[in-house]
């Protein structure tokens, strides 16, 4: 198996180094044709802020295999990130372990963050982009489909791709632990910035019942809102807002608290002591400290929302060898139909060589038979006896998938020898 990976990773090179060789779709769409017709006859690129990898099966025409000094100087050249990217942050894998590489990419278990469930919706747009290129062949189509049910089965039969590992959904995943359903309760989520956001969407995603965002710039909480079906408020009515919501987060970035303890012991008499819960994922935090003494006010902070990242992140790896079973079983099957590219084809020119002469022979000696009804029983116990012939080593060729593939191949090689169906392969063409 000749497929290659060249590539960049969170494992070889710091952020500011990877997304000098990010590729956008419309810079994937120019490069794509010029990456086949220089080193291969079939290949698709993934690039996320994470990697950027090249998958391909090496052209023979070409007259040039792929390395790190041609192609990955391409992708450094192309980007113009002489100077950023070196040699040092690239890889270069072959066959079995680029196969691998891939199910495993596919599965979360290479992704920066374990059990990523972005990777294979990036996979997939990758792949997709090459297909409307059409850079990819039998081949590839193959592995890929096969790269994605990896995925689908990681993330069904393990629980790699379970709990939350990111501040905004694990603020979100204590929420809804809190609450048994939250379409029945209300939340006010303090800034619309990036992980405001994220927290909002989170919150919409698990099916909140009444959203309210609040911002210092109304605008960008107005736009927020909006897509998402909540409400924007003002900042100057955060107090009468908490006294009616359920759940209160923030996330502002404020050198000083945004909320203090007078205002929340303000807000806990008007809901004559009904319980609130607050979530501060603000750095500086945006509560008072002090507010923790309040009662029926339960306060979580950052710290204890990064012990439930933590303790989900554990959960995840410890998932990692039922992924690895997973990927070995895959990896097997897809060598079983990678191996019978070749199997098909030599039974094919097996049976073709032993037909040859057979009606050779049976043509020399047809005129020995004059009787139509002799003429046919030659044809039929001629025809029976090449079957008959080619019956067990059809079989063997056929079910040797527990063999390794080294010892497919060499009894492949040593058949085609023997009767010389590589000579004949090369007659014909």
């Amino acid at each position: 198996m000749n497929l290659v990976t060249i590539g960049i990773n969170h494992r070889t090179a710091p952020l500011e180094v990877r997304e000098k060789l990010w590729y956008s779709a419309d810079e994937l769409r120019s490069v794509l044709s010029v990456i086949r017709d220089r080193w291969f006859s079939e290949c698709f690129v993934v690039s996320t802020c994470n990697r950027t990898e090249v998958y391909g099966i090496p052209s023979a025409s070409n007259g040039s295999l792929p390395t790190l000094d041609n192609l990955g100087q391409f992708l450094i050249d192309t980007k113009s990130a002489q100077g950023h990217v070196n040699r040092s942050h690239l890889y270069l894998l072959n066959s079995v372990s680029a196969v691998s590489h891939l199910f495993r990419v596919a599965s979360g278990v290479d992704s920066m963050v374990v059990g990523d469930v972005q990777i294979l919706n990036q996979l997939k747009e990758g792949f997709n982009l090459a297909q409307d290129q059409k850079t990819t062949g039998v081949f590839l189509n193959r592995l890929v489909q096969s790269a994605y049910r990896v995925g689908k089965r990681a993330r069904t039969e393990s629980h790699i791709g379970e709990g939350a590992v990111s501040i905004s959904y694990a603020a979100v995943e204590l929420a809804s632990k809190i609450f048994e359903n939250l379409s029945k309760k209300s939340a006010l989520l303090v800034g619309a910035g990036e992980t405001g956001e994220l927290t909002a969407r989170h919150l919409t995603g698990k099916g909140i019942g009444r959203l309210l965002i609040a911002n210092r710039t109304r605008e960008k909480a107005e736009e927020l809102s909006g897509p998402l079906g909540g409400s924007a408020v003002g900042f100057d009515q955060l107090t009468s807002t908490m006294a009616e919501v359920d759940i209160v987060m923030t996330s502002v970035e404020s050198q000083q608290p945004i909320i203090t303890s007078a205002q929340l012991f303000d807000v806990m008499k008007r809901r004559l002591n009904k319980p609130l819960f607050v979530i501060d994922i603000g750095v500086p935090r945006n509560v008072e400290r002090s507010a923790h003494a309040i009662e029926n006010l339960f306060l979580h902070d950052l710290d204890s929302l990064l012990g439930i990242v933590d303790q989900n992140l554990e959960m995840r790896k410890a998932q990692i060898p039922k992924v690895n079973a997973i990927i070995l079983e895959e990896l097997k099957e897809f060598y079983a139909w990678y191996s019978s590219l070749e199997v098909n084809p030599t039974i094919a020119d097996l049976h073709s060589h032993f037909e040859g002469i057979r009606r050779g022979e049976v043509s020399k000696h047809m005129n020995r038979f004059s009787s139509p009804n002799d003429r046919e029983l030659l044809e039929l116990v001629t025809k029976r006896i090449v079957n008959k012939l080619l019956h067990l080593p059809t079989t063997m060729l056929k079910n040797d998938h527990e063999e390794p593939d080294e010892v497919k191949r060499k009894r492949i090689h040593i058949l085609r020898t023997l009767f010389g169906l590589n000579n004949d392969a090369k007659k014909d063409s």
